[in-house]
């Protein structure tokens, strides 16, 4: 009864504090001078919890900031409009070239899950993802969270359905070594990889018509406080999302 009760408590956990993530939804190619679409999401994509945005759990993470990174190097603040289950914006692109669509929450409030021997902590976000536009080869190499963890696209071409997709797992701009990253897809399928010595990543993309969503998470042991409120360590989830 005991090891079900901790069981329990892991797989509570891992549902609250893990599981739910932000991340960014676009078609991964676009057309010049053509406006794209763009949506952020909340909830946990492989088991079909997607928040709605008027939902408690959304509005707890919904003080994000959204930026464009075009291949000029040049970074964008996008403003979003409130959808049903999605906050939604548009682009236009006018050049050729990869833009990374970002977003950064670090103003999330504090969590106390010491009754599930988790810690009291204070989560941070970040997530990411790529549209290419005709000659795709600039840019998504570049970090884009100096203070936490991103996930960064080395792949440098067009996703599409036989992809070979490579991606680096930086913490403040230094490589994490041996990092779990679990990439998931609907139906509740998902797959963990673990980082090499480079702090990469490499997979092949098996289906088209699919969301598939990346994730990797970090604990940053250093205490501090937040809105008046002490926290124990930082949470940090980071993700990528292809949407084919």
């Amino acid at each position: 009864m005991k090891n079900f009760t901790l069981l329990f408590f892991a797989l509570l956990i891992q549902a609250t504090a893990s599981a739910h993530y932000l991340w960014v939804e676009t078609n991964p190619t676009g057309k010049l001078n053509k406006t794209h679409e763009v949506k952020v999401r909340y909830g946990e994509y492989t088991y079909g919890a997607i928040e709605n945005t008027d939902s408690e759990a959304f509005e707890k993470v919904n003080n994000f900031k959204l930026w464009l990174l075009n291949p000029s190097g040049e970074k964008i603040e996008l403003q979003t409009e409130k959808g049903k289950d999605y906050y939604y914006t548009q682009f236009t692109p006018e050049e050729k070239g990869a833009y990374t669509v970002i977003l950064n929450n670090d103003l999330v409030d504090v969590l106390d899950y010491t009754e599930y021997d988790f810690g009291i902590f204070k989560p941070q976000y970040h997530a990411k993802a790529t549209v290419y536009i005709g000659n795709a080869n600039r840019n998504t190499k570049k970090s884009t969270n100096e203070k936490g963890l991103e996930l960064i696209n080395l792949t440098q071409k067009a996703f599409k359905k036989g992809t070979e997709v490579n991606l680096k797992v930086l913490f403040k701009e230094e490589i994490l070594k041996e990092q779990e990253v679990v990439i998931s897809i609907s139906d509740l399928w998902s797959k963990t990889l673990t980082t090499d010595e480079n702090g990469e990543i490499s997979f092949v993309l098996p289906w088209d018509q699919t969301l598939y969503t990346i994730e990797t998470t970090y604990n940053e042991g250093t205490p501090g406080k937040f809105n008046d409120e002490e926290y124990e360590f930082i949470w940090h989830c980071a993700t990528y999302a292809i949407n084919l």
